[in-house]
């Protein structure tokens, strides 16, 4: 869209969602580190990023519109507040069609991490 001339470069340049995700590893040091819980277990899971229909529905069209729609209700606001209303529904257009496209190709699936403690259920 930079190319295109529709985002200025500076904008694209001053853009930063800062989004870390953790090894188990990690949350594990920080949760032993803080000292309030212990942890019997944790578990690592790969999660279908389209809970509708799964890949079938993904590269028919379907999941990409899902799964862009999950995104953009966290990241629509922090793109807005920075680009101006007038792309966002461009930039999720281009986003599912990229994510269609790519899981023809690819079968890759999220990953979520969950502590337990004690005193809590699985």
């Amino acid at each position: 869209m930079m190319e295109q001339g529709i985002i200025k470069e500076e904008e694209v340049d001053s853009f930063n969602i800062p989004y870390y995700t953790p090894s188990p590893s990690e949350v594990k040091r920080e949760i032993v580190k803080e000292g309030s819980f212990n942890i019997n277990r944790i578990n690592v899971s790969e999660v279908n990023w389209d809970a509708s229909g799964g890949w079938k529905a993904m590269a028919d069209g379907d999941g990409g519109y899902n799964v862009a729609k999950c995104i953009r209700a966290v990241a629509e606001p922090l793109l807005t507040s920075h680009f101006g209303e007038s792309i966002v529904d461009e930039v999720f257009t281009r986003f599912q069609e990229i994510l269609t496209d790519h899981s023809t190709r690819s079968r890759r699936n999220g990953v979520f991490l969950k502590a337990k403690g004690v005193g809590e259920e699985a």
